[in-house]
C-alpha cells in the first residue's frame, strides 16, 4: 500500500482541558494512595513522610524516594514486578508516561468510530525505550498493545530485558531492539514490510549538557532546594536522555526526516515536545515533508504544560483499508 498523491495537511489541535489535570482513564488522576501504594510495596514506607499540606508524600528531590514510587505504582496499578533502574538511568513519572499512552488510544479511536483498538494486533515503536520500559509497561497492561522498544544503550536494554523477564507474558509482547545507528531512529530497527500502528518518543530536551545541568538547577530551586547545594537529578537520566544536538525540536525535525522513508508502514508517528516554541519548527518540517494530516494533542500534569505531535503520510481512504484489520474477528 504505497503512498498516494499528497494534499496539504490538515492541521487538527485536540480538545484543551479545562483545568490543568490527567486524562480522565489515566489510573493516577484522583492523586496518590499512599497507603495502598505502600500495602502494596513495603519497601515504600520509610520515604513516606507528611507534606506541607498535611497528607501523605514523599520527597520529590531524593531519587530514591522517586524510584520507589515508581516501582510501588507500577506493582500497585499495572501488576509488574521487579521493576528498576540502573543508578543514574531516566526514572520517569508514571503518570505522565501513562497521560501519553492514553491519549495515543485517543487518536487511534478517532480514525476507529470512537472505538479504542485493543489487543496485541496494535503494535506500536517506543524510540528511546529507555532502562525503565514505562510506556510499553503501561501500553501493554491498559490496552493489550505489543510493542518492539529501541535504543542506542545497551546497558539500558539489559535493564529494560530483566523487568520483561521478571513478568511472564512480557517478553512475547514487549520486542527489545539496538539501534547500531546512534544518528539514526527508525533506519536499521524498522524491517522492510514492518507496520506499526503508532510511533511514540520522549525526546532529549536539551540542546547541549550545559543546557541540561542548567535545568536540573532550576529543577532544583523550584524544589525548594537552596542554591548552596549540589543539583540533584531527581528522576534521573544519563546524557543521551537528556541532551542531543539541537534539543527536542532538533531531533523531532530529525524524526520527521526519516519518517518520509517508511510512510506506508506507520499509521501515526508521534513524539514529546515539551516546550511549545519547538512547534512551529516541527510543523514546518511536517508541511515540507508532505504530511497528510497534523495533529497536536495538548497535555497536562498538575502545573506541568505539555504536548504530543502526530503526524501520517497516509490519505483518508489509506488510512480507512488500514483499520479494516483492527474489526476483524
Amino acid at each position: 500500500m504505497g503512498p498516494r498523491p499528497r494534499q496539504p495537511p490538515a492541521t487538527t489541535e485536540g480538545p484543551r482541558p479545562a483545568k490543568p489535570g490527567l486524562h480522565p482513564r489515566n489510573r493516577h488522576a484522583g492523586g496518590y494512595d499512599f497507603a495502598q501504594l505502600v500495602k502494596a510495596c513495603p519497601a515504600l514506607e520509610p520515604f513516606v513522610r507528611p507534606a506541607p499540606h498535611g497528607g501523605p508524600s514523599i520527597d520529590f528531590a531524593d531519587p530514591e524516594a522517586v524510584k520507589a514510587l515508581n516501582r510501588a505504582l507500577l506493582l500497585q496499578a499495572y501488576g509488574i514486578r521487579g521493576w528498576d533502574v540502573p543508578p543514574g538511568y531516566l526514572c520517569p513519572p508514571v503518570p505522565g508516561r501513562a497521560d501519553y499512552v492514553h491519549h495515543l488510544a485517543d487518536l487511534l479511536a478517532a480514525s476507529n468510530g470512537g472505538a479504542i483498538p485493543r489487543g496485541s494486533e496494535v503494535r506500536a515503536l517506543d524510540v528511546g525505550v529507555g532502562a525503565n520500559t514505562i510506556y510499553p509497561l503501561v501500553g501493554h497492561r491498559e490496552y493489550g498493545w505489543s510493542f518492539v522498544g529501541t535504543d542506542i544503550d545497551e546497558a539500558a536494554l539489559t535493564s529494560a530485558a530483566r523487568i520483561l523477564a521478571a513478568n511472564p507474558g512480557l517478553e512475547g509482547a514487549i520486542v527489545l531492539r539496538r539501534q547500531a545507528d546512534p544518528g539514526a531512529i527508525f533506519a536499521g530497527v524498522v524491517g522492510p514490510g514492518e507496520r506499526f500502528d503508532l510511533t511514540l518518543c520522549n525526546p532529549p530536551f536539551h540542546g547541549s549538557l550545559r543546557e541540561a545541568r542548567e535545568g536540573a538547577q532550576r529543577k532544583w530551586r523550584n524544589l525548594g532546594r537552596g542554591t548552596s547545594e549540589r543539583p540533584v537529578l531527581n528522576f534521573g537520566g544519563r546524557g543521551v536522555e537528556l541532551w542531543c544536538e539541537g534539543g527536542e525540536a532538533g531531533f523531532a525535525q530529525r524524526m520527521i526526516a526519516e519518517s518520509t522513508a517508511i510512510p506506508a508502514q506507520v499509521l501515526w508517528f508521534t513524539t514529546l515536545l515539551s516546550s511549545s516554541a519547538s512547534l512551529s519548527l516541527v510543523h514546518r518540517a511536517l508541511r515540507r515533508a508532505g504530511a497528510q494530516e497534523i495533529r497536536t494533542v495538548p497535555m497536562a500534569q498538575g502545573q506541568k504544560q505539555s504536548r504530543f505531535v502526530a503526524w501520517t503520510f497516509l490519505d483518508a481512504a489509506q488510512r480507512e483499508a488500514w483499520r479494516e484489520r483492527w474489526r476483524s474477528p
